[in-house]
């Protein structure tokens, strides 16, 4: 039963085990940069660095692990960017309204506007970048 269930079901599961890992790994290295460079740095450009290393982490465990495409790195990358942009305008909006209208720290706010892409993201994975 559980088996039948996780062939039925595989895609999904790995692309939430995956996701899990990949908001672990971006949130820590956001907070690690943050608390690091924070006093020097401002918090939007710690963001965006800290979103490219998620990204690329993200684009590695998709490729491999969930969808399992062969060839195709720079293009299915690109196209993997193209996706993850509505998130990163999302949240070029999002961050600074959390922490400068609502006087929210960057790092509440962050893992709060986290899990809004998670959803559409997917879709956007399945259909666009590895399609």
């Amino acid at each position: 039963m559980i088996r039948h269930l996780y062939d039925k079901h595989q895609q999904k599961i790995n692309y939430l085990l995956v996701g899990i890992w990949n908001t672990v790994f971006g949130y820590s290295v956001f907070l690690a940069l943050y608390f690091y460079f924070g006093a020097q740095v401002h918090y939007l450009l710690i963001w965006l660095i800290s979103t490219i290393l998620s990204i690329t982490n993200a684009y590695i465990g998709f490729k491999s692990f969930v969808f399992k495409t062969s060839g195709n790195y720079l293009h299915e990358y690109f196209r993997f960017y193209v996706v993850y942009s509505g998130s990163m305008v999302l949240n070029l909006v999002l961050l600074p309204l959390g922490v400068e209208v609502l006087r929210i720290s960057p790092p509440i706010t962050q893992i709060g506007i986290i899990f809004i892409g998670a959803f559409v993201n997917y879709l956007g994975h399945k259909r666009i970048s590895f399609a």
